[in-house]
């Protein structure tokens, strides 16, 4: 393993940790899949898990051991792991990538670099599956269209992952869920559940849900929206819960394609929920055929 030890972040190699912005690592190898930026341990070792690629890890040096002989040996990985110590499990399973060492002091220099908990790990990104490949076996699925906020794509994820929801569509004007914040956000999640991102064309993607054999459920609140509760939701043999953009929510033609409209049932003259906070409700109730 190539360790490095870098005192200034103005390196060209660096760059992606802290001066390209989500679009730019989006697109960095365009016209092939561009990077994401994975942080923490635990979140990185779940993206190990699924499958992505690593291409560089920049690591506080606090984190390495002082025993490793100038930052060159790596303990035996089964003594890593007996240790419970995912810092070192991500080290041992890394192999021929650079691995950045730096001070806090010098990390500092990264916004927002308190959260990461000492570790940062580029990753490129996989070719998205098709969507009847994201959707084979599975029941219960969410749609997000539109929800742009990665704070709240990455709770609905993590929410999905936590309470049987099988995969995840995001129509491509959501937040990518591999943004950042969005990863932070889920935990990781978003590696632990199937996704693919869709076209913003609703009634086409609609129409291959249909023919997919999910019936439809349009979050909204409408004259004829029937309480999520509803035997009819419970009992479909797949069903997609399609939940919309904050604020202005699903569009028109949307509820008027789908199956059903839902909402949640509401007190004290609350009329709705923030998106994330709503998504968790949701998929609580119409998994319980999942578990029952």
């Amino acid at each position: 393993m190539d360790y490095i030890k870098v005192d200034d972040l103005n390196l060209k190699e660096l760059n992606i940790y802290h001066s390209v912005n989500e679009v730019g690592l989006m697109h960095y190898y365009e016209p092939d899949e561009g990077i994401f930026i994975a942080e923490t341990a635990l979140v990185v070792l779940r993206a190990l898990d699924a499958g992505y690629e690593p291409l560089s890890v920049l690591i506080e040096d606090k984190l390495v051991l002082k025993d490793d002989e100038n930052l060159s040996v790596q303990k035996d990985p089964e003594e890593i792991l007996s240790d419970n110590d995912p810092v070192r499990e991500v080290l041992s399973r890394i192999k021929n990538i650079p691995v950045y060492v730096a001070s806090h002091e010098t990390l500092k220099g990264i916004t927002g670099y308190e959260v990461t908990r000492g570790i940062l790990c580029a990753m490129r990104r996989k070719v998205l599956p098709l969507v009847g490949d994201t959707l084979k076996g599975a029941s219960r699925i969410t749609v997000l269209d539109g929800v742009v906020n990665p704070t709240n794509v990455g709770a609905i994820v993590r929410s999905a992952a936590a309470l049987d929801i099988d995969a995840i569509l995001f129509t491509k004007d959501c937040a990518d869920p591999l943004y950042r914040r969005a990863i932070r956000v889920s935990m990781g999640n978003i590696f632990n559940i199937p996704w693919t991102i869709i076209s913003n064309d609703r009634l086409k993607n609609m129409d291959e849900l249909k023919s997919l054999g999910f019936e439809t459920v349009s979050m909204a609140l409408c004259e004829n929206s029937i309480g999520i509760d509803d035997s009819r939701l419970l009992n479909a043999d797949k069903l997609a819960i399609i939940m919309g953009t904050e604020g202005e929510g699903l569009s028109d033609e949307v509820i008027k394609a789908s199956d059903h409209t839902a909402k949640i049932p509401m007190s004290n003259g609350v009329d709705s929920l923030n998106v994330a906070a709503a998504s968790a409700v949701i998929f609580w109730e119409l998994s319980k055929r999942k578990r029952s």
